[in-house]
């Protein structure tokens, strides 16, 4: 196995099957790689739409919502890969992200590799093409594991801006290289968690909080 897709899944009936559909669509041969769902105590009909998926994914369930940073450890933890990549659940891919992003991280001997990404409204169009190196996401970013493991993992405390910490703290010791193809889609929606204002404030107080001790 090379490389296993982490999807965390809280309320996204209407994305999640998309965002599958297009990671069981990619170009590395489908034994090469893992889709590893997170149902992360979701309350609407998202474990419905996850179980139609059949065995063509693993999947992990919560009956509560433990938070993405939590989500997302379970995931990488029940993963038997080389490399992890995260994709959100209302997010969707390039059929050539993994074997692109797979084929530079090795041939580089990488610690971790990016992708430029396009804003997609809710028809999929294209709102603008983002940088990931000047406008950075926490997604479609495929990672050493063993890289993640060594810098702990996600920090569970932060519920909101968990990627930013990870990151803050992976830079440290090691570096994320960047493509400047866009091989993600990032939907913009009106339950984006980070037009949340109040949580966005309360994670960011915690995290020069955090960091500023360093």
């Amino acid at each position: 196995m090379k490389v296993s897709i982490i999807v965390t899944v809280y309320n996204r009936e209407k994305f999640i099957a998309r965002c599958l559909r297009s990671c069981l669509d990619q170009s590395m041969n489908n034994s090469d790689y893992e889709i590893i769902v997170v149902n992360d105590g979701s309350t609407d009909n998202s474990e419905q739409v996850i179980n139609s998926f059949g065995n063509q994914i693993r999947k992990i369930s919560y009956k509560k919502n433990k938070g993405l940073a939590y989500a997302s450890n379970a995931g990488i933890k029940a993963s038997n890969s080389k490399y992890v990549v995260r994709i959100d659940s209302d997010d969707y891919v390039h059929t050539d992200l993994l074997k692109i992003e797979y084929d530079f991280i090795e041939m580089n001997n990488c610690d971790a590799v990016s992708c430029d990404y396009l804003i997609v409204d809710l028809k999929e169009r294209v709102i603008s093409r983002e940088n990931a190196v000047k406008k950075p996401i926490a997604c479609g970013i495929m990672f050493n594991k063993d890289r993640l493991i060594d810098i702990g993992l996600y920090d569970t405390e932060f519920r909101l801006m968990e990627d930013i910490d990870l990151r803050a703290r992976f830079e440290k010791k090691f570096q994320i290289q960047n493509l400047e193809i866009p091989l993600y889609r990032y939907l913009m929606h009106e339950s984006n968690a980070t037009k949340n204002t109040k949580n966005v404030d309360r994670y960011t107080k915690l995290f020069k909080k955090k960091h500023e001790k360093k």
